[in-house]
């Protein structure tokens, strides 16, 4: 998975630390050509993409319909535009035709378009004078039983990108210093193993944890389903996190106030016990702050002292052993995949599965019942639900709309279930009634505003994306690992707080920033101050300065274009994709149609 290469990525980091730095080579970049007042003249390069493009479109006949639209100067095609050969003619041909506006006929500019534009940058161009027409992904692939279509539409497709290139302008990045130190917020197992690769690998880390102790939840567990002690691991963890000489641990702290963008945040932190204030500037921010055991409001948890969670009875286990238990009954899925939290925890049933494993190791002789609606033991913990099986645990299933019901009679614990093999309802006394209680989502709503940060529904913070960024917070700089994103085992906790640690070290390990030129800028003489912008903004970056008038800031802004879309003054207006660049597309397309 993208977490796990994370995650070794960063274990990589941390051996190869010393080294950092020493096998890069500066590309020295020539001085920037000025094309202000300078008339348009545009290169066309269509890509056959191999047989992508070729295999269906007429690529020779789009080149040459290219060559035939006013403020072309030249227009050719590439086996890959892609490939370095044709990166190195392309230069050529950019100083020998003097062209100043580039278009690229190819496939999808997510994936290619930054090698376009550092070609762009070598030749003295600005890298924004580039224009993409994707007649791959939104042309050859889709219409590829017809070729007359496609090529018609490819034509239409570089006639719009040739209008869109003749109206672009130079726009400049800016560039900022990083701040090589990070922040991680939480103390427990993934919150120190974030802070831990992270000071390996050179970086100075803080470290704050809310509790007077670190360990967070793991300081309840006793062992993982493998057999490994998680206190030895913890006590050892804690020990090096205390050594570690680029570690400074802040206990009894809360985040207060919270400003800056990536690469240059500040972070107020009130520290006990005395509750003194201090600021913290860090250019990265990795969230660890953990997740709770549900406390069950069912099945006569809290009113009988029999009635116990997974975590409870593994601590019951290696403090008492299992010599007086007699039969234990497990209940899956309790204040889980239910009205008020429909989610699966997805640790209960390897929980459940450890402890009665754990209870047949102890005294065989112990009956153990697992009641449960869909045992979900992933991957290679299934091997463990097999082995329960042969072991003897018996395993009934129930629904969601006849759970089992539990009593009290003469003083003994009864649990009445439908066994669906013999169609009939079974009671069973149980010496031990084990609730598999899931997990719910730290209280962080507080925090969550402070940082603006996105949660579900069920409290637990939200990543960028579920494939491609999956440590990744939607503000650049902020990522998040263990049971702050989702329930999920030690393990799992432990590879993301390593991955989030990897993508961490791209931002501090580089000295300064490139901002990105596409961002939304405000004409103050148009904007009515109506707070539209404010409200739209996805990412709370929009605000009214002293002025009275809307102020954007380049370092937080993302470029999605909301606010200019939004703003029914036109006072704001996206770098890149202004009215003017993507009217001319429309103009041109309709054009063809007209």
């Amino acid at each position: 998975s993208v977490i796990e290469a994370s995650a070794a990525a960063a274990a990589a980091g941390a051996v190869l630390s010393d080294a950092r730095g020493t096998c890069i080579k500066t590309v020295e970049i020539p001085e920037e050509i000025d094309v202000n007042g300078v008339e348009p003249r545009v290169g066309v390069f269509v890509c056959n993409c191999g047989i992508n493009i070729a295999g269906v479109v007429d690529v020779k006949a789009v080149e040459e319909y290219a060559r035939t639209i006013p403020g072309v100067v030249f227009s050719t095609q590439n086996l890959f535009t892609c490939s370095q050969d044709s990166q190195n003619s392309m230069k050529e041909i950019i100083k020998e035709n003097r062209l100043n506006r580039i278009v690229v006929a190819a496939c999808t500019p997510k994936t290619h378009e930054g090698i376009f534009m550092d070609t762009l940058e070598s030749c003295g161009l600005n890298k924004y004078l580039f224009e993409m027409a994707n007649i791959r992904n939104q042309n050859s692939w889709p219409h590829s039983n017809e070729p007359e279509v496609a090529t018609e539409k490819a034509k239409d497709l570089v006639r719009m990108a040739i209008a869109r290139a003749k109206e672009l302008s130079p726009l400049h990045e800016k560039i900022i210093p990083v701040n090589a130190r990070a922040l991680v917020i939480g103390g427990g197992v993934s919150g120190m193993n974030a802070a831990l690769n992270l000071a390996d690998q050179g970086f100075e880390t803080v470290l704050i944890e809310k509790e007077s102790h670190l360990g967070g939840m793991a300081n309840r567990l006793t062992e993982t389903i493998e057999g490994k002690n998680i206190g030895i691991y913890l006590e050892e963890l804690i020990r090096k996190i205390n050594m570690h000489p680029k570690i400074e641990v802040l206990h009894t702290s809360l985040v207060v106030g919270f400003s800056g963008f990536k690469g240059n945040f500040t972070t107020e932190i009130l520290v006990g016990p005395g509750m003194y204030e201090r600021k913290i500037n860090h250019g990265a921010v990795i969230l660890a702050t953990g997740a709770n055991e549900y406390q069950p409001k069912e099945f006569l948890y809290g009113e009988d002292k029999r009635v116990i969670t997974q975590v409870a009875l593994s601590q019951q286990l290696e403090e008492k052993g299992a010599d007086e238990l007699n039969r234990v009954v497990m209940i899956q899925c309790v204040g889980s995949r239910n009205d008020e939290n429909p989610n699966c925890s997805r640790i209960c049933c390897q929980a459940a599965i450890k402890n009665a494993l754990h209870i047949k190791k102890l005294n065989p002789d112990t009956e153990v019942f697992i009641l449960y609606r869909d045992i979900r033991t992933y991957g290679l913990l299934e091997d463990y639900y097999t082995e329960a099986r042969k072991l003897g645990v018996i395993f009934s299933r129930y629904s969601a709309d006849n759970p089992p019901r539990v009593s009290v009679e003469e003083g003994e614990i009864f649990v009445t279930f439908t066994d669906h093999v013999l169609n009939c309802d079974l009671k069973a006394d149980a010496d031990l009634l084990v609730l598999s209680a899931g997990m719910v989502a730290e209280d962080t709503e507080e925090l969550a505003s402070i940082v603006k940060l996105a949660r579900n529904a069920e409290g637990f913070f939200m990543e960028a994306h579920v494939k491609l960024r999956p440590v990744d917070m939607a503000t650049e700089g902020i990522f998040i690992c263990g049971t702050a994103h989702s329930p999920k085992l030690l393990s799992e906790s432990i590879a993301q707080a390593q991955a989030a640690a990897a993508r961490a070290a791209t931002f501090l390990s580089k000295s300064n920033l490139t901002l990105s030129a596409v961002v939304a800028e405000v004409d103050g003489d148009k904007c009515a101050s109506c707070l539209i912008c404010v409200r739209s903004c996805p990412y709370n970056v929009p605000r009214i300065n002293k002025d009275g008038v809307s102020e954007i800031d380049m370092a937080l802004c993302h470029g999605c274009g909301i606010c200019a879309s939004e703003c029914p003054a036109k006072a704001i207006e996206l770098n890149w994709y202004e009215d003017d660049q993507l009217l001319s597309k429309v103009e041109a397309l309709l054009e063809g149609v007209l």
